[in-house]
């Protein structure tokens, strides 16, 4: 009751803990909105428009299994006043109910009852529950009554091996009923939330009233947006039917027999009427709307270039209808920030990195919120003129090679190099140079180097300057050759220096060279004739010194070597005459063979000595013949191998010799079919006198060695049988003996 506080009334209370747990609130008074934990909606409504003040949660996540739970309720005692037509009691609910699988009448629940002093208003007495069939969830009916499942698992582990999502929850919905026939009475309206009766599940709901009783009130925007779909709703009533009208243009694409439209309005104002009716009530409700126009965002001008550090760039909006809520900005295009201006202009001070710039335009709350075309500032980084590499070189007199100043650290674009004889007037190349690198020569005083450089419109920045001296002593010279080239795997090939200024010199890897010489120059012209026979491609770097010059002339010698090339023409093989024969040479390459080039000699009967792959067609007026095959690299390296054909006057056949004497003297040691003609052999098999099988092949060349599970076969007589395909697709068997002489 509200006549006493806690703990034997409720007088104050802003909360009631569970039955038997203190320190759980069973029934609270919630007035700050935060997320529910399982259904993330507010706690605090604002159903289209209309912002709830306060809420009542009723029930816990707690549960006591025995003997089944809570039941927790709060009632309202309604004094309906006398007079005539409606007096309307609107509420909105939110639920979440943990799925026991029980018997619907027994699982987790949450209802609305009101009654007279002596009966129950049924038709405004709603039961919410999850519905089963069998124990199991009904899901499709749950789905339909607006329940969804909640991602976030129980906290309670009544039963271990129970799906721990098993929550669902139902989001606000509003309900309102008519006490016109109850004027002059009073009337109680109860909300309670009730634990599962067999076992431990909850149920928690949470209620919310509104503070006017005037009649049906619809909800939603009263100025629309054109073309814009919009949302309007009056609070349910249970078991209803529902009727709408919109003004003239004006579509409705929703269902319009629910308590909830969405609507696209049309170009005039007019009423919305909306009616709904169960058997305990007759409500309608009208608002006037008015129209207006579409968000048009407009576009941001003012795209800028400037330089990070001290700026300023104004954007303007135009061309839009609507107010400005926002600006934002983004240095990606994705993450945006918003900036607290509500004008038409905006100015971006002092930028460091390129930004993009939006003005969000909204054309009164019912329209939507649109963002204008962007305006791009872009900030170029500040220009760093770098230092030069190395920042003191000597060189000598006439040096042309390796006198290098390599820019480095720099930001921007290189304008020009400047020289200068006493570091105070500065001369521009002529021509620019506009690369980070510069060879010195034909220096012939000493001389100070610097690079301008500016990115973009920043201003330019000065490098930091190199000195270059010059000793006075003159250059090594030499002519060598050759600089690169490639050999064949196990060729040589001569290197050769010819030096015209120098005094001394050494090789990297002399021990592998033959004739480097001594390193000792006595006289000019001076020739060194080494000799190079790498396995692998190799370096060998010369290195010459002239006097007290302190710099070296280095040339490189780059000796490719090419791998060793294999060729296989194939095994020796029969055909007969008039058979194409297809011959086909493999190598050891990978590459792919357009890169070498093939010879097959001698080129009788040949379509094509060329390839690779040539078909050979050799007459009756051959007996045999031996090609021969050359592959030869690019470079010149090659491989040789032999094929030789026999040419039998015969048909096409499979000959088996009479007999075989396998001894090991090479001669005559293995029982195998000569084929001939046949493009694919079957098989060759042999047998022994007892019909066992003890050797059978497919593949051309091979036989049997008399030989069967590792012993040698006794002399005697050996059946085989065989079979293959000739050139002309036709099958030839042969069968017949052969005799095994030891």
């Amino acid at each position: 009751d509200t006549l006493s506080a806690l703990p034997s009334g409720t007088l104050g209370a802003v909360s009631i803990p569970e039955n038997g747990f203190p320190s759980m609130p069973g029934i609270q008074v919630l007035t700050t909105s935060t997320a529910d934990r399982f259904g993330g909606f507010y706690t605090l409504p604002n159903i289209n428009g209309y912002k709830y003040d306060y809420a009542i949660q009723i029930g816990s996540t707690s549960v006591n299994s025995t003997p089944g739970g809570y039941f927790r309720g709060v009632g309202y005692v309604v004094d309906v006043p006398t007079g005539s037509g409606p007096y309307t009691m609107t509420y909105a609910y939110a639920m979440v109910l943990e799925n026991g699988s029980h018997a619907s009448i027994e699982q987790p629940l949450a209802s609305a009852t009101l009654m007279t002093n002596d009966s129950i208003i049924y038709c405004a007495s709603p039961q919410y529950f999850l519905p089963t069939i069998a124990g199991n969830l009904d899901v499709a009916t749950a789905t339909r009554n607006g329940f969804k499942q909640s991602n976030t698992p129980t906290p309670n582990n009544v039963r271990p091996n129970e799906n721990a999502l098993r929550v669902w929850y139902k989001d606000w919905t509003e309900v309102t009923f008519d006490l016109e026939a109850y004027r002059g009475q009073k009337v109680t309206l109860t909300f309670a939330a009730e634990n599962c009766v067999p076992k431990g599940h909850f149920a928690y709901a949470y209620i919310a009233l509104r503070n006017d009783c005037n009649g049906l009130v619809i909800s939603g925007n009263k100025v629309a947006c054109t073309n814009s779909p919009q949302t309007y709703s009056i609070p349910a009533l249970t078991g209803a039917t529902y009727q709408w009208s919109v003004p003239p243009g004006w579509k409705i694409i929703s269902d319009s027999n629910s308590n909830i439209i969405t609507v696209t309005p049309g170009n005039q104002p007019g009423f919305i009427t909306a009616k709904e009716q169960n058997s305990c009530a007759n409500l309608e409700a009208t608002i006037q709307v008015s129209t207006s126009l579409p968000t048009v965002p407009g576009a941001v001008s003012g795209n800028n270039i400037v330089c990070e550090g001290i700026n300023a760039s104004q954007m303007v909006l135009s061309g839009n209808t609507g107010n400005v809520i926002k600006w934002i900005s983004s240095n990606d295009g994705i993450n945006w920030v918003d900036i607290a201006n509500t004008t038409n202009k905006y100015t971006a001070n002092n930028l460091d990195y390129t930004t993009q710039f939006k003005a969000l335009v909204q054309n009164g709350s019912a329209c939507s919120i649109d963002s204008a075309t962007s305006a791009t500032v872009v900030v170029n980084s500040r220009s760093v003129g770098g230092s030069l590499s190395p920042s003191n070189l000597q060189i000598c007199q006439d040096q042309n090679k390796d006198a290098i100043l390599n820019l480095t650290a720099y930001n921007g674009n290189i304008v020009n190099w400047q020289s200068s004889l006493n570091s105070v007037v500065w001369t521009d190349f002529n021509p620019k140079k506009t690369n980070a690198t510069y060879s010195i020569s034909g220096l012939l005083a000493p001389s100070t180097f610097r690079v301008i450089v500016k990115n973009g419109v920043c201003k330019a920045d000065t490098s930091l300057v190199a000195s270059v001296g010059i000793f006075n002593e003159k250059f090594p010279k030499a002519f060598v050759n050759p600089l690169d080239t490639a050999i064949c795997f196990s060729d040589g090939v001569n290197l050769t220096a010819n030096i015209t200024i120098g005094t001394s010199y050494t090789w990297n890897n002399s021990a592998i060279l033959f004739n480097p010489g001594n390193g000792i120059i006595n006289a000019l012209p001076y020739v060194i004739n080494a000799k190079a026979a790498p396995s692998k491609t190799t370096n060998y770097i010369l290195s010459i010194k002239n006097g007290n010059c302190p710099n070296l002339l280095i040339d490189t010698f780059h000796i490719e070597v090419i791998l060793p090339i294999t060729v296989n023409a194939g095994h020796d093989t029969s055909v007969v005459a008039n058979q194409p024969l297809q011959l086909q040479a493999i190598t050891n390459y990978t590459m792919d063979n357009a890169n070498l080039k093939f010879t097959w000699r001698p080129i009788t009967g040949l379509n094509n000595p060329l390839v690779s792959n040539p078909i050979a067609t050799l007459n009756t007026n051959i007996d045999s013949i031996l090609y021969i095959v050359k592959v030869a690299t690019t470079e010149g390296c090659y491989a040789e191998d032999a094929v030789l054909v026999r040419v039998f006057k015969t048909q096409p056949d499979i000959f088996v010799p009479s007999g075989f004497t396998p001894n090991n003297d090479g001669r005559n040691d293995v029982l195998k079919p000569i084929p001939v003609g046949i493009t694919k052999l079957d098989f060759f098999s042999v047998y022994n006198r007892f019909g066992q099988l003890i050797y059978t092949t497919s593949e051309f060349g091979k036989g049997w060695d008399g030989n069967f599970g590792g012993s040698a076969q006794p002399s005697g007589t050996y059946v085989f049988i065989a079979q293959g395909v000739d050139y002309t697709g036709r099958v030839i068997f042969k069968k017949g003996t052969s005799v095994l002489v030891r």
